[in-house]
């Protein structure tokens, strides 16, 4: 455990290094202590390396509760055009975005209002790859944040749950984010807005880890 924490300090101090902006410094100071953040984004595409953020929201989370009227919502003006596969997806056309924030002040001000927090969310590395394609290129390091996936904390009821009725168990979970709030009754919000989707993973992050859930 000790040498693990002294990589992880390693690791930190050397991305601290290479910060090219002081005044983001902010992001590796201790981990807090009471908070975490849930968010989502919806893009131009899903292709990591050339699609753009158009929408961003986040929550964060204090114990048992969502902070959702203290939240972030924003939407982004792209560089890149918007894919029409996307727009199926989540219905934001060129003309929804096109008075969004330029995409280095939407990240600048997701940056602020997660600080260290940990980040929360379903299949978050996509999201955190979209942030990290504003931020690297700017700032010379990616997310420091922690990041609690939402689909690994559900995989992990489930084997504990059939391990605990002494089941046997040896096929594949269902991690669609559709069985995820079934299974754990929670309401199916229209999808594909970053808002609710970033509240219905915050309920699911809830049920999750927080004791009689």
């Amino acid at each position: 455990m000790l040498e693990f924490l002294r990589r992880s300090f390693d690791r930190r101090a050397r991305a601290r290094a290479r910060l090219r902006d002081p005044a983001y410094g902010f992001l590796f100071a201790p981990e807090h202590p009471t908070e975490v953040v849930v968010f989502d984004t919806e893009t131009t595409g899903l292709d990591r390396r050339r699609s753009d953020i158009i929408s961003l929201a986040a929550i964060r989370i204090r114990g048992n509760r969502l902070l959702l009227s203290q939240g972030l919502e924003l939407t982004v003006r792209p560089s890149a055009a918007i894919e029409h596969a996307a727009v199926a997806v989540h219905g934001l056309r060129p003309m929804d975005v096109a008075d969004g924030l330029p995409a280095r002040e939407a990240v600048s001000r997701f940056l602020h209002f997660i600080g260290t927090r940990p980040l929360v969310g379903y299949y978050l590395e996509f999201d955190i790859a979209m942030v990290n394609r504003v931020i690297r290129p700017w700032l010379g390091v990616g997310l420091p944040n922690r990041a609690i996936e939402v689909s690994a904390l559900y995989y992990d009821r489930v084997m504990r749950d059939r391990s605990t009725l002494g089941a046997l168990y040896t096929g594949t979970v269902d991690l669609s984010f559709a069985r995820i709030l079934a299974d754990l009754d929670l309401p199916a919000l229209p999808a594909h807005d970053a808002l609710n989707d970033a509240l219905m993973t915050g309920l699911a992050y809830l049920k999750l880890t927080v004791p009689g859930g």
